[in-house]
Formats: structure tokens, C-alpha cells, sequence
């Protein structure tokens, strides 16, 4: 029996771990992430991509830059204020502060820094302007069933998985 091979319309399950070019750790999922390859789910880096035509067990590593993980760092997306002008609840670091724009849409920042007396709050991703390696497991390949339609996503509402 031949083993299933990443391809259009396989169910694929895998694990992965991100880490920054000096091998820190950044982001780990070791619970399965799963999805129908060629559907309309995306995942970071182009992942789908560099796993193509692999195999249950077989293991990927890739490089990735800042454009195609995360994205560039905005500094346009930090700002700088007296600790006094912030509620109390977000004096501390890493606590998240929902805003939004002028219209409507919401993003998430979060407290990067308190010096000074003065608050940092940032709208990037941890990860964004970074360089990083992503080491794939590929845990199973196997046609897909009509109950696996629930890791597709209609057509027009793609979404990326990180």
C-alpha cells in the first residue's frame, strides 16, 4: 500500500513550531492543526505550499521572511502615553486594549512597554518584522470525508491558521 501524499483535496494534520533566526521557540502548536489542502484555508508562510507532496511522518523546515509570516513591523501601530491618561486594568505588561478605528473595525494591542512613567501600546503582531523557521510534522494525509468539510471555509471567507 502506497502512503497518501499531500495533494489537492487530501485531509491534512500536522503540528509546527515557530522560532526566530537565533532558534528561540516564538509559537508552538502541538496540538493538531488540520485542514483540506487547496480549500480555503491559508496557512501562515505559505506552509500548504512547502508541504505539498509530503507524506504522514515526513518533517519540513522553512525559512520565512517578515513579507510572508507576519508582516513587516508598523511603528505607525505604537503609541506612547503618560500612565496616568491609561485605565488602571492596562497598567501592566502584556494586557490587551481593544480599539477602533473610525470605522468601526476593531484591533487588538497590547502593552509592550511601561518606563518612565509612560505606556507603550502595540498594534503588531509579536512576530511581525521577524525572520522566521517554521518546522512542520506532518502527522496524517488521507482523503477527505464529507465530516472533514467543517476544516473548509465558504467560499470569499478565506482565513489563515497561526
Amino acid at each position: 500500500m502506497s502512503k497518501d501524499t499531500i495533494q489537492t483535496g487530501k485531509f491534512v494534520s500536522l503540528t509546527y513550531s515557530i522560532s526566530d533566526a537565533g532558534g528561540q521557540v516564538m509559537e508552538q502548536s502541538d496540538v493538531p492543526v488540520s485542514y483540506i489542502q487547496g480549500g480555503e484555508v491559508e496557512l501562515i508562510g505559505s506552509m500548504d505550499k512547502a508541504i505539498a507532496g509530503k507524506c504522514a511522518g515526513d518533517s519540513v523546515k522553512m525559512k520565512i521572511p517578515p513579507s510572508d509570516g507576519f508582516g513587516d513591523y508598523d511603528e505607525s501601530l505604537t503609541f506612547t502615553d503618560n500612565i496616568q491618561n491609561v485605565p488602571p486594568e492596562f497598567r501592566q505588561l502584556g494586557a490587551e486594549v481593544q480599539m477602533k478605528n473610525d470605522s468601526g473595525e476593531t484591533k487588538t494591542f497590547y502593552v509592550s512597554k511601561i518606563e518612565n512613567g509612560r505606556l507603550t501600546i502595540d498594534g503588531n503582531h509579536p512576530l511581525a518584522g521577524k525572520e522566521l523557521i517554521i518546522t512542520i510534522k506532518i502527522l496524517e494525509v488521507r482523503d477527505a470525508t464529507p465530516a472533514d468539510q467543517q476544516y473548509t471555509v465558504p467560499t470569499g471567507q478565506g482565513q489563515t491558521i497561526n
